[in-house]
């Protein structure tokens, strides 16, 4: 009896005895993984993106005029650190670093703005330039856009309009990249070049903010009320001359609903406005309206006109029998 007992005892002893070995090894283990991820490469990619940060500081206090240049550069840097620290610490690592960095510095290190940093970087490793003309506040707003095309048109246009964070953010929300024709799209991947007609939103957006139904009247007035929002939606280069502008065809007065001049492509542009389906009718109309311009108000060294024709529906057989490529042929649509 007494052998069996110390047997049962023996038995239960081993059994602690195993459990105390896998706490020991579990805990010697997980001690040399946290001896790892606080080894030398974890401080050294910490003390570099600190660093790198600090100077970006001193530099926007006492270098005003290179403050963008110096953002972007050491946002790069910094974005490029992490993403090298995550590929060998794992993605939990900007966590752990942001709250280092809000330690050591202060706020304005959050782990959203240290991953803003890391999808600077990854944008710019795609487009391999980066654009002066662009803040980092510009940049943020494309950090979501996952076609690379889409990406260059908005640094393009930012570019060449000098547009605001603001700006920007309302140019992508209209969806103006969707809005661009395919050919257009083509051109700008392919770098080739860019005409007047290749500018042009179809559909165009007209803000109201009644929805009723409208008149050619009261569209122009929707147009006239943010006549510069209607002229980015034509592309760029346009200025305003007059409404209704008033021409005479023998005895009798027409007026041209819109016309504008546009300085880039050297050519005034007439516009009609219908609130119906485009009619065969619409085109007689506008052509005639384009060669009188041509013909008593253009000067030898302009360019000819062009027509641009928006209705509330395209006719694709119009457009497809209409002899004359200068004009051009766009829907537009009340939002």
């Amino acid at each position: 009896m007494n052998y069996k007992n110390h047997l049962k005892e023996f038995e239960y002893f081993k059994f602690f005895f195993s459990l105390i070995i896998i706490f020991l090894s579990f805990t010697n283990t997980f001690y040399y993984v946290i001896k790892d991820i606080q080894g030398d490469d974890f401080i050294n990619y910490y003390y570099e993106i600190k660093n790198k940060l600090i100077n970006n500081e001193i530099n926007r206090k006492v270098k005003n005029y290179s403050i963008n240049r110096s953002d972007l550069s050491t946002y790069y840097n910094v974005g490029k650190l992490l993403s090298e620290a995550g590929s060998h610490y794992g993605e939990g690592i900007i966590k752990e670093y942001s709250k280092r960095l809000t330690k050591d510095l202060g706020k304005g290190y959050t782990f959203s703005s240290l991953t803003r940093m890391k999808k600077f970087y990854l944008l710019l490793e795609k487009l391999a330039t980066v654009s002066q003309h662009l803040t980092f506040g510009n940049y943020i707003e494309l950090l979501s856009i996952d076609d690379i095309n889409k990406v260059k048109y908005y640094i393009q246009i930012t570019e060449r309009e000098n547009l605001s964070i603001r700006q920007l953010r309302e140019r992508i929300k209209n969806n103006e990249y969707e809005r661009l024709p395919e050919s257009t799209k083509n051109k700008l991947i392919n770098k080739e070049d860019i005409f007047i007609e290749d500018n042009i939103k179809n559909p165009i957006i007209i803000k109201n903010n009644s929805k009723e139904e409208i008149n050619e009247k009261a569209l122009q007035k929707l147009i006239l009320e943010d006549i510069t929002h209607f002229m980015k939606e034509l592309g760029s280069g346009y200025s305003f001359i007059d409404k209704e502008y008033k021409i005479k065809l023998e005895n009798t007065y027409n007026y041209i609903d819109l016309l504008f001049f546009n300085y880039v492509y050297n050519c005034f542009v007439v516009i009609e406005l219908k609130v119906t389906e485009l009619k065969k009718e619409h085109t007689g109309q506008i052509e005639v309206y384009m060669n009188y311009i041509d013909e008593n108000i253009r000067s030898i060294n302009q360019n000819k006109t062009i027509g641009i024709i928006i209705c509330k529906e395209n006719n694709n057989y119009v457009i497809k029998y209409c002899s004359d490529k200068r004009i051009i042929f766009k829907e537009y649509k009340i939002v």
